[in-house]
């Protein structure tokens, strides 16, 4: 009986270590916050899909129901064999890697998207070969796919010809294909396809981009790796987001526009944009994410607060001769939020005369503060287009309204995803365009993005009451740790060691005993 109580103690201590570092997770990716400050955001009303691969030659594939705290009800499972709504059934058997992604994307009590519509199981080698590459694919009706597996070993041409077929599929069927980008070596398919998201893990042991066809930004996105520190955990995590964000956007948190708001080019726009930066991340006009994290860490609270903002048109569209300067234009319109999207056309000129097309997006960066200084964040998104090779052209320019200056741009000739990213942003008016080129190559005369935008300066009051100091901050932009010091002497010696904050009003609070000594305080982003 010892024995026994002491084998039940280490499985109880193992079960709440997973617990804590499944919760600690959410607090990472901006869910815990998420649910603190909106009611049931959750996933609700989205179906969803999810394909896994069979463990060697056995038909280990299935999430068990029970295993993530769903109903059996919940599940369809799809395979060469048929399909079956029960578990267990005669197509496959439960797979602890299924269960452990499931248990990330919607599971309960700590998946992302705890109250999805429905979850579609598939075999992958069924999924693909008789949904993605069939000649005439079936409509499967799920808005986000995940897929914790990889293509390996494929050649080029292989990718390719992989990409084509997710890419049409996507186009087609407006579904969100979410994939692991891989655990070494190159960005592996299906996380190359120009339409979906591509996922990396921040243990900084993912495959690393560009891709080897051509040169583009993959992965996409970052987010924590829970239980294995791998791509395959990473990934539901980003797949549930994008779940949650897709409700939002469909029961109007966005505006009334909800086809607009729960578009899959829209949901990756915001994903990519509300993702934080690691010390390290970097890119360049011509690659727009980093080769290692993409747009960075995965914050769905970010994503959220840029998705409410609502959507906002631009405020005048210009044409211009191919390849010739576009400066600001002297529009006196203004977007009137500093945070929020767009889903919307540009649409460039082939005949008689080529032109390229620009969307202009003003903004007046400013606040009461005459010293402050903002970060700014855009992305655009669009589609490689069904049934074709190549992608229409567009660019993200940031401009200085009062001078004209370019101040951030970001150019690639073969990504449909670019990305400004540009801190220290004086106050001022500024141009943000979204160009299209027209003339000869072109896929088309018109092309639908999604822009997501952030323009933010931080700041941190500290007020006495009582005998205690207490600290306040803004809840968003999230993201930031504060740190003190007792002097500010070089070397300075900046310390984490303060309380968490608690979220009232809005706003982050952290109460700390005055002392006699000088305390300074900062708060910063990793």
């Amino acid at each position: 009986m010892n024995k026994l109580r002491g084998a039940q103690f280490l499985l109880a201590f193992v079960f709440l270590g997973q617990m804590a570092a499944r919760a600690s997770n959410l607090d990472t990716i901006g869910v815990t916050l998420l649910q603190a400050v909106t009611t049931n955001v959750n996933g609700a009303g989205i179906p969803v899909g999810q394909a896994e691969a069979g463990n060697g030659a056995t038909t280990n594939w299935q999430v068990n129901p029970s295993t993530v705290g769903q109903p059996i009800n919940l599940f369809t499972y799809y395979s060469s064999g048929g399909s079956a709504t029960t578990f267990p059934n005669a197509l496959g058997a439960e797979s602890g890697h299924a269960d452990a992604v499931a248990g990330n994307f919607y599971g309960v009590p700590l998946g992302v998207a705890t109250n999805v519509a429905h979850v579609d199981n598939y075999d992958t080698s069924y999924f693909y070969n008789s949904i993605i590459a069939a000649t005439v694919p079936p409509n499967i009706n799920d808005a986000v796919v995940n897929q914790s597996f990889n293509f390996t070993g494929t050649t080029v041409a292989q990718q390719q010809a992989i990409d084509s077929n997710y890419d049409d599929y996507a186009a087609q069927f407006k579904t969100l294909f979410v994939s692991g980008a891989g655990n070494g070596g190159p960005v592996y398919p299906p996380s190359t396809c120009y339409n979906g998201i591509s996922v990396a893990v921040d243990n900084g042991s993912s495959s690393i981009g560009p891709t080897v066809d051509n040169g583009r930004a993959k992965p996409d996105i970052t987010a924590p790796g829970y239980p294995a520190g791998l791509t395959s955990f990473s990934t539901p995590y980003v797949s549930g987001a994008a779940a949650v964000l897709m409700q939002a956007g469909l029961r109007s948190d966005g505006g009334s526009d909800t086809n607009s708001a729960a578009d899959i080019r829209t949901v990756k726009a915001l994903l990519l944009n509300g993702a934080i930066k690691p010390a390290d991340w970097t890119n360049n006009a011509s690659s727009p994410l980093d080769t290692r994290y993409g747009a960075g860490v995965l914050n769905v609270f970010n994503s959220y607060k840029q998705l409410i903002g609502g959507k906002r048109g631009y405020i005048v569209s210009t044409s211009v001769s191919i390849d010739t300067p576009h400066p600001p234009t002297g529009a006196t319109g203004t977007v009137g939020v500093l945070s929020g999207w767009d889903f919307n056309t540009n649409t460039s000129v082939v005949h008689p005369a080529a032109l390229d097309a620009v969307n202009h997006y003003y903004f007046n960066v400013t606040n009461s503060s005459s010293n402050a200084a903002f970060t700014a964040t855009a992305t655009l998104v669009w589609n490689r287009q069904q049934s074709q090779t190549g992608i229409n052209n567009l660019n993200l320019f940031l401009y200085n309204a009062a001078n004209s200056n370019l101040v951030a741009c970001s150019t690639s000739l073969v990504d449909n995803v670019e990305h400004i990213f540009m801190s220290k942003l004086p106050q001022g008016r500024y141009d943000l365009q979204v160009w299209k080129a027209g003339g000869s190559g072109i896929v088309s005369t018109s092309e639908a993005y999604a822009l997501a935008f952030e323009f933010f300066s931080m700041s941190l009051n500290v007020a006495k009451s009582g005998t205690n100091v207490v600290l306040k901050w803004p809840v968003y932009p999230t993201g930031f740790i504060l740190e003190s010091t007792t002097n500010l002497i070089s070397p300075i010696l900046w310390s984490t060691n303060n309380p968490a904050p608690a979220v009232t009003n809005n706003q982050n609070c952290v109460t700390l005993g005055a002392t006699n000594g000088s305390q300074f305080f900062r708060l910063r982003r990793p």
